[in-house]
């Protein structure tokens, strides 16, 4: 009996730890691919929470990694380049750029709100987007928030990568970086 028992368990293990093994994908390909992408870019992004400027100036070794893969300066604003770094962690061409306004082209903007969707925020005084992040999940009115370049009061000039709670009424775009046809740098 005890012989069935190892052999049932052991019949079982394979089958279901098939997908596991190499050549055996368990991302599925369609809606199912996307939602692995989605979750994909929110791991890499929570992964960085807590990351902080050394001196409050921009600065700082994964500040200057994000800044530098998008192709920005040592001292820069660094939200939209958070957002690139997390794409391009994530294995997509695109988006790579420091520029929050170039994160939201017409031909990406949505009206959906889904796990890693890329949102905006417009000042006037700017006349533009002027902060950016990725959108972790929707609680009714609100957002939960992983961005860069904040902090706890939600600055576009903070010191960090943190978790936010921001109203859903403060978001002017949505954009959705995750279809990975035409991934090419659009602006």
């Amino acid at each position: 009996m005890a012989t069935v028992k190892v052999f049932l368990g052991i019949v079982c293990f394979a089958f279901f730890s098939r997908n596991s093994l190499p050549g055996h994908s368990t991302i599925k390909p369609g809606p199912g691919r996307a939602m692995a992408d989605r979750e994909k870019l929110l791991q890499i992004a929570k992964n960085e929470i807590g990351v902080h400027e050394v001196s409050g100036h921009n600065d700082g070794p994964r500040v200057v990694a994000y800044l530098h893969y998008a192709g920005a300066e040592e001292g820069s604003p660094w939200c939209a380049a958070f957002v690139s770094w997390v794409f391009g962690q994530a294995g997509y061409a695109a988006p790579r750029t420091p520029w929050s306004p170039a994160l939201f082209p017409q031909g990406k903007r949505t009206a959906q709100i889904n796990p890693a969707t890329v949102f905006g925020i417009y000042f006037s005084h700017l006349k533009r987007i002027g902060h950016c992040g990725l959108v972790e999940r929707q609680q009714g009115d609100w957002l939960i928030t992983i961005e860069g370049n904040t902090n706890i009061a939600g600055s576009r000039e903070g010191d960090g990568v943190y978790r936010k709670r921001r109203p859903l009424k403060a978001i002017r775009y949505f954009a959705d970086w995750t279809n990975r046809k035409g991934a090419g740098n659009e602006k």
